[in-house]
Order: C-alpha cells, then structure tokens, then sequence
C-alpha cells in the first residue's frame, strides 16, 4: 500500500463523491443488497446516499441532528433505516419515508446528542454520545449505548460504558472478541474483551495512543496527527481509523501497530468504511463545518466524501433488527 505524507501529495490518488459537500459528513456504510453508500450530515441535519456512476447524491433532511445510521431488517426481511437523531432513535420504512420513534436515549438533550455507532452481529444498535455545552468546554459525561430492538414488547436502552466527552471510533474484531472505542479528545483507542453477547467486559486497555495538539498548532503546521474519530474493521481485522485534525487515515493491525497511513485531502476526515461492488472501496466522510475559511481555500475537498480502491476485502455492515 501506498504511504503518503501531505493532503496535497494525496490528492490525485482519491476521487470525490460528486456532490457530496456536508458540513459534518459521519456514519457511512455501504449497503450491500442496494449496491448504494449511506451516510450522514450531522450539522446540515440530514441522510445523504449515492449509487457509483451516478452524478448527484441523494439527500434527506432530518427534524434534527443524525448522529448515526444502520441499515434495518425485519422478520429477515430489509426494512429501511434505524437512524439516532439528536436523543431519540427512528425507524423509516423506506427513504423518505415516515420516522418513527422506537427508543429514547436517557440523556439531557439540551448538552448531548448522539453520535458515532453502528450494529453489532446481533442486530443491537449501539449509540455513543458526545457533550455540547452551549458554553465551556465538553466534558466526560457521555457515554455509550446499547438498543435492542429485537422484541418490539421489550425494547431496552442500556449504558454501557460511560466516562468520555466525544464517543467515536467503535467496531468489533470479526469474531466479536474485541469491541473497540475511543474518546477524540484523549487521543486514545481502547479495546476491550467481549462476552458471548458481544459486550465488553474487564478493563479496558490502551489499544492505540496518539500525541496531543501542540499548543498553539494550527492547520498547515506540522508536529501534530490528528486525534482518533470514526473508524472500521476489516476481514483481516485490522482497524481503519479516520484523525481528524491529522489529514489523514490510518490501517492499523490487531496488535494496534500502523500498518499504512494514506494522507487526504482534506484536513478533517471522519470516517471510513469499506465497500463498492468488489468490497475493495475505501470510502471516507470529512467536516467542513467549523473550519477557517484560509483551510478550506487551501482543501477545497473538505466535507465531501472522499473513494479509492486499497485491495482490502471488507466485512459486511451489521443490520439492525427490528422486532414485529
């Protein structure tokens, strides 16, 4: 694989979704039986989607902010979109279609939201928040969810960790035996064992850690990586993790070494996944929201969602399962 070194030098190696451009671009996967990229605009409150070939995406807007979403399936049958709005999580039947709620997050909807999440083998929608004061800084009381909608008579919404400001970067190894997750602002990813059930249980431990900003870094500067956001497993399990802040990607192995680093163009990637019609895609939402007008002049890429071939199979996305 290719390692490169600067968001310029990696701007002739990725391709652009063509009308793509988010404010806060999060949450892609690649819906195998549509053959079609999902994906959310957190800040421009909206679901976005797109079929490769096509020359626009898609786009639909939210009552509020989306934090995340699964494809869903019913009686084994596909069923729409789960998506987490700001506290409460949906069911669409098809898109466009009508939100129905079918949980509520237990948190204060006026400093959380829900961000980073995704499903595991067992059909649960797991959702982490971040904290948004309007005012200070954000501090570690957000927390990670699990929704289990398999038994509409018994829907349950459980923490399951907690302790972070900004929950990102969640996965699972292919065999279910680790979940990873990671808090941006430490600059730190943490794996756990998982029981049977998929749920974490012990201490966790440091899977990856990462330099802090330099005080006073500022975008075009070196000395700083970036900090871990959202991320994906592939079949080898290995770990993909987008550092925002770090213009970049990084593969790294089961053993928490780096294995590649691609360099973007953009300035704050995301998100990964992996798809496409050979499974082989890399696929890469990024943020513009927030970010100096000089940086965005400099990356015009940055908040669109960002594709090239790596050769690395893909795990399939994780369907929720909705019970009837």
């Amino acid at each position: 694989m290719n390692h490169l070194s600067s968001p310029r030098a990696a701007s002739d190696s990725w391709s652009a979704v063509p009308g793509s451009l988010c404010q806060l671009g999060e949450s892609p996967f690649w819906h195998p039986v549509e053959q079609r990229l999902y994906w959310v605009d957190i800040a421009g409150r909206a679901l976005l989607r797109w079929v490769p070939g096509d020359a626009r995406v898609e786009r639909w807007e939210m009552p509020s902010e989306p934090g995340c979403i699964a494809p869903a399936r019913m009686a084994g049958v596909a069923s729409g979109l789960v998506v987490a709005l700001r506290d409460r999580i949906c069911h669409a039947d098809e898109w466009g279609g009508a939100l129905r709620e079918v949980a509520r997050l237990p948190i204060d909807a006026s400093t959380q939201r829900a961000n980073d999440g995704k499903c595991d083998a067992l059909g649960r929608f797991w959702v982490g928040t971040v904290h948004e004061p309007v005012s200070g800084a954000r501090q570690p009381v957000a927390g990670l969810y699990c929704v289990d909608l398999r038994d509409a008579a018994d829907v349950s919404v459980r923490l399951m960790l907690d302790g972070v400001a900004t929950a990102n970067g969640l996965a699972w190894s292919p065999d279910g035996a680790r979940m990873y997750w990671s808090d941006t602002p430490q600059h730190a990813i943490r794996v756990w064992d998982c029981d049977a059930q998929r749920e974490p249980v012990g201490d966790a431990r440091v899977f990856h850690a990462f330099a802090a900003k330099p005080a006073g870094w500022q975008p075009g500067m070196a000395g700083y990586g970036g900090r871990p956001d959202g991320a994906v497993v592939d079949a080898a399990g290995n770990y993909w993790c987008a550092m925002y802040e770090g213009a970049r990607v990084l593969q790294l192995s089961p053993q928490g070494s780096v294995i590649a680093e691609f360099a973007m163009p953009v300035q704050c990637p995301t998100m990964p996944c992996l798809g496409g019609a050979e499974g082989d895609t890399l696929f890469v939402t990024s943020a513009s929201h927030g970010r100096a007008a000089q940086e965005l002049a400099n990356l015009p890429a940055s908040g669109q969602v960002l594709h090239r071939v790596v050769g690395v199979a893909s795990l399939p996305v994780r369907w929720c399962t909705l019970g009837v």
